[in-house]
């Protein structure tokens, strides 16, 4: 057994002063252990999208009619709401638990040694979009469902599973400077796909907020314009992105590219085909709510996978480790000794 030692006042000070380096003095996890807090905050990142387009595809956008209370006086739904309530609120407690993953993640970050400063700062990163993702989902409830201000929630969500994904990946990388695996033209490329899809995203949110679906009953507000041709907008955006994701492909193999920009490529085209499925699916079924789910949860997969193309295509080794020669090292590598 070993001993939990005694905490002296002079502790109990530099806790309250500074709880996160008091934590890293006494506290230092595994790399294994700070990937997995990296990822549980990017999994409670796409929870609670799926988990907010719950709220408004069962029509409990209003559930809890005003905030940071549910309803007046009471910071819980009371006996005289109905299960509206319950899901608009249990949305509101998953905020708990997304700060929870995201706190996590900045105390292994924090603890982990050789302290890395840019890793901890990727954790703040979130706990800041987490916050203001918060005051305007308040927003959102206090001006009656505004397809606009749902429209900006979603992408400060999706900036959010950006920062995510970058802090995962960096917890497997080492600290050197990035050094290139693709030559510009690839790399250009793939900033169009990146280009592209964050249109596909901005254009999915409007089809939303024009449609059916946009909140909780047909009293509430949508963008004034005709809905179906901006989802014909939607699928050719759509169609692009695979288009480019496809055109990558075909480039990786041409060039003799590393596996993992190619990999990644590989999963980022068979996500694309089974939310574009799932698309197609839905708008000629008219809208299940079921499928629009399971739509938006494709949708923050593809997002994921997107970034995770564009971060592939560098590589970051521990620092005094040999790295693979990349595209600007191939006119010295038959000069080395």
């Amino acid at each position: 057994m070993v001993g939990v030692p005694k905490l002296t006042p002079a502790d109990a000070v530099a806790a309250v002063r500074n709880p996160l380096a008091f934590i890293a003095d006494r506290w230092t996890p595994g790399p294994r252990t700070v990937q997995r807090a990296a990822l549980a905050a990017l999994v409670m990142a796409v929870v609670i999208v799926v988990t907010g387009g719950a709220v408004r595809l069962t029509g409990s956008g209003l559930g809890c009619p005003t905030w940071p209370e549910c309803t007046t006086g009471s910071l819980t739904p009371t006996n005289a709401l109905t299960y509206h309530s319950a899901i608009e609120f249990g949305n509101r407690m998953l905020t708990y638990v997304l700060c929870a993953a995201v706190g996590w993640a900045i105390i292994a970050a924090r603890s982990e040694k050789p302290y890395r400063r840019a890793l901890t700062r990727l954790g703040w990163a979130q706990f800041w979009l987490v916050m203001g993702n918060a005051v305007l989902g308040g927003i959102v409830v206090l001006v009656g469902l505004n397809p606009y201000t749902v429209a900006a929630h979603f992408l400060l969500a999706s900036a959010l599973i950006v920062v995510a994904v970058v802090m995962w990946q960096r917890t497997r990388e080492g600290d050197a400077p990035p050094r290139p695996l693709v030559g510009k033209a690839v790399q250009q490329l793939v900033w169009f796909l990146v280009t592209a899809s964050l249109l596909l995203i901005a254009v999915g949110t409007v089809v939303t907020g024009a449609g059916p679906h946009a909140g909780d009953s047909s009293e509430v507000k949508r963008i004034p314009i005709d809905w179906e041709t901006v989802a014909k907008l939607h699928a050719v955006l759509a169609w692009i992105v695979v288009t480019l994701t496809f055109a990558l492909w075909f480039v990786l193999k041409a060039v003799d590219a590393p596996k993992g920009p190619l990999s990644r490529t590989r999963d980022l085209f068979v996500v694309l085909l089974c939310q574009g499925v799932i698309g197609y699916v839905q708008y000629f079924t008219h809208l299940p709510e079921l499928l629009v789910g399971l739509h938006m949860l494709g949708s923050c997969l593809v997002w994921i996978y997107v970034v995770r193309v564009l971060l592939a295509l560098r590589e970051r080794p521990d620092d005094g480790a040999p790295a693979l020669p990349g595209p600007s090292a191939e006119v010295t590598v038959g000069t080395r000794a």
